[in-house]
């Protein structure tokens, strides 16, 4: 769909061969602008551990600043913070070699190393590909916090539950044109058009559509996580409870009170 290709344009690795690209107001079809643009928008690519090289987790995630020209107490300061910024503490891990960390401690080291060079933006590459399930749930509380903090963060990926958990926009791509722009709910509201180009949408989206569907009045323009729409089906079927059932739970409360007095 093109989306590698325009992630390696975001910060001038290639220049396009045609037309323009412009990014935080600079032309990156030129040498100056693609150059300049290197210091303001940040890239993780997929499985950026794979891009560690130093022989400690400081000397990796200083290799950006020092390449800078910043002096050492600045260079110290940003290893410090960034690697704080990802949850990893300089002294506890700074001498250690990267190699004998974790899966998910090296991609923390690897976005250190990113944020080492204090972007504007960060974009990220498929960030969660090749984790388990709770690394996942981690990466993805970390990307929001950077995000709360004030980062732009633009994040390439195929999982539309990932997207639908941390994203306020959402642009698709396909055969390298713009077919969907919107936030989560618009781009999700529109499951037919998304599948007829081989996506899907999140799996609580997918249900409550199913349930419309089925004649359940759920709203078709809401965006629904799995917390969502629990909690709305059941309140429906509280709200809807007849005979038996109210009957049951009235018992219940009068039993609880009773046993409260005695």
């Amino acid at each position: 769909s093109g989306k590698s290709t325009l992630v390696q344009h975001l910060n001038g690795l290639i220049r396009p061969q045609e037309g323009s690209v412009c990014a935080l107001g600079l032309d990156l079809s030129s040498k100056k602008g693609a150059a300049a643009v290197k210091a303001k928008v940040g890239v993780v690519f997929q499985y950026p551990e794979r891009q560690l090289f130093a022989e400690t987790v400081a000397q990796d995630v200083a290799f950006g600043p020092r390449n800078l020209g910043l002096p050492q107490d600045e260079v110290v300061r940003r290893v410090a913070t960034s690697l704080a910024r990802v949850g990893l503490d300089l002294a506890a891990i700074g001498d250690k070699s990267p190699f004998e960390l974790s899966g998910g401690q090296r991609r923390r080291v690897a976005f250190a190393g990113v944020l080492a060079m204090e972007p504007e933006v960060l974009v990220l590459d498929e960030p969660m590909a090749g984790l388990d399930p709770a690394a996942r749930r981690d990466f993805l509380e970390l990307i929001d916090r950077l995000h709360r903090e004030g980062l732009t963060v633009v994040m390439v990926s195929h999982s539309m539950d990932d997207l639908a958990n941390c994203c306020d926009r959402i642009v698709v791509m396909n055969e390298g044109a713009v077919f969907a722009d919107g936030t989560p709910a618009q781009v999700f509201a529109h499951a037919n058009e998304l599948k007829s180009i081989g996506l899907g949408v999140p799996a609580a989206q997918r249900m409550a559509l199913s349930l419309v569907q089925a004649g359940v009045p759920l709203r078709c323009d809401k965006l629904y996580t799995v917390e969502a729409l629990a909690d709305e089906l059941a309140g429906m079927l509280l709200g809807c409870a007849d005979g038996p059932l109210r009957a049951s739970r009235q018992a219940g409360s009068k039993m609880a009170t009773q046993e409260e007095g005695c």
